[in-house]
């Protein structure tokens, strides 16, 4: 429960600890606005780095009367250093709303908290200091500067009138503290910007990961390329020298071709698995010239028409793979006689499209199965998208758009 909850059962209400907690939010702003006013006409310069604080200290008083978490939208600055940090500020949305909310506060709204309490608590608190007041005096009181008794009876029924009045006016109180609260909370910590700021943080960490994961790739390809593949190569070499110098249709004969046909067998499956995990000729040579091999690889005749520049490594990498895996597709599946591969790279847009088509049978679902589902998360990553039609009877299209920046000279 927080206090616009609390004020939807408004007979309920005094009873609760909210009331306070109203009371407490605006008392604290009071001296808090005082010193923004004083900062803003005698260092106004600085100003913005004492709305900084003030922002950070605000977000930190809205637990007083609503508990829904209220997260710095500020980011993180990609190096350290005073000049990194100062650089990011000033192009932050949210730093320049913290600015107009401390000017706000310091020159409209702590006055406006001071109004709404002395209007709302000063009367009953007066009430109910009349037999004090009396008390005090011995002879007489004038309560509230209007009416002047003598007597412990009328100090007694305005402090019963008090008392009666209190929780009627703490009502008021709470909605004005509730509405005080969401302009704070609007302004500090508006949900459009927070949003936008960690989706581009997303956005960016995806990225690196991806970029990390193709590195990483890329190191696994090179270590099996020149330590596995090279120390087997040389094994497949030693046992065809081994048949050689063994006497012909002896048993040690018929055990070194069985261990030298092995040793062939398992080189070529080597040689598939690093091709596989990164080819080297996308590493080379690039995405088209990947393509052309993969499309002769295919179990389908496919027909190519690929126009290319060298792309980032993470985009050239997923649109490989999810041509690779749509040709698999191809062969498995559709029962097609033919596809045909088209890739292009728009330098206006900044896009890469790669299209696959194929003859077949159609009905392609990518949740059954079919490993079209991971490829389009793994496009999503890089702001990508896989679009699929495959009606029943075919014919089947495969559509994949990544942006990309334009690629270097």
């Amino acid at each position: 429960m927080d206090l616009r909850a609390a004020l939807a059962r408004p007979l309920g209400y005094p009873r609760t600890v909210w009331p306070w907690r109203a009371v407490g939010y605006l008392v604290s702003g009071v001296p808090a606005g005082v010193a923004a006013l004083v900062g803003l006409l005698l260092a106004a310069p600085l100003f913005v780095f004492g709305a900084l604080a003030l922002g950070r200290f605000e977000r930190w008083r809205l637990r007083a009367v609503d508990r829904a978490p209220a997260p710095d939208p500020h980011r993180t600055p990609d190096r350290p250093g005073l000049a990194a940090w100062l650089r990011l500020r000033a192009r932050e949305q949210a730093t320049w709303r913290e600015t107009a909310y401390a000017l706000l506060h310091a020159t409209v709204l702590w006055p406006l908290d001071l109004i709404a309490l002395a209007l709302c608590l000063g009367p009953p608190v007066v009430l109910l200091a009349a037999p004090v007041q009396f008390a005090l005096d011995g002879h007489e009181a004038k309560i509230a500067k209007l009416v002047l008794v003598d007597s412990y009876p009328p100090t007694l029924l305005a402090a019963v009138l008090g008392a009666l009045l209190l929780p009627v006016l703490l009502l008021p109180l709470g909605a004005y503290t509730a509405a005080r609260a969401a302009l704070a909370r609007a302004l500090l910590t508006p949900r459009d910007a927070e949003l936008r700021d960690r989706i581009g943080e997303v956005t960016r960490s995806r990225a690196r990961l991806v970029a990390a994961f193709e590195a990483e790739r890329r190191r696994i390809e090179r270590d099996l390329h020149d330590g596995a593949q090279q120390r087997l190569v040389a094994l497949t070499m030693t046992l065809g020298l081994a048949r050689l110098d063994a006497p012909p249709d002896s048993p040690l004969a018929a055990q070194l071709a069985k261990a030298h046909g092995e040793a062939a067998q398992v080189l070529t499956e080597l040689r598939e698995l690093i091709h596989g995990i990164h080819p080297q000729v996308l590493a080379d040579y690039g995405l088209a010239a990947a393509l052309a091999d993969a499309a002769d690889r295919s179990a389908v005749p496919v027909e190519t028409d690929v126009d290319l520049p060298r792309l980032p490594a993470p985009v050239e990498s997923a649109a490989y793979f999810a041509a690779c895996e749509g040709l698999a597709n191809v062969g498995r599946h559709s029962g097609a006689d033919k596809a045909r591969l088209t890739a292009r790279y728009d330098a206006v847009d900044g896009r890469l499209t790669l299209l696959l088509h194929d003859d077949g049978r159609g009905g392609a679902d990518p949740e059954s199965g079919s490993g079209l589902t991971g490829l389009a998360d793994r496009i999503a990553v890089l702001d990508g998208t896989l679009t699929i039609s495959s009606p029943p009877g075919g014919p089947t299209l495969i559509r994949v758009e990544i942006p990309c920046p334009l690629p270097s000279a």
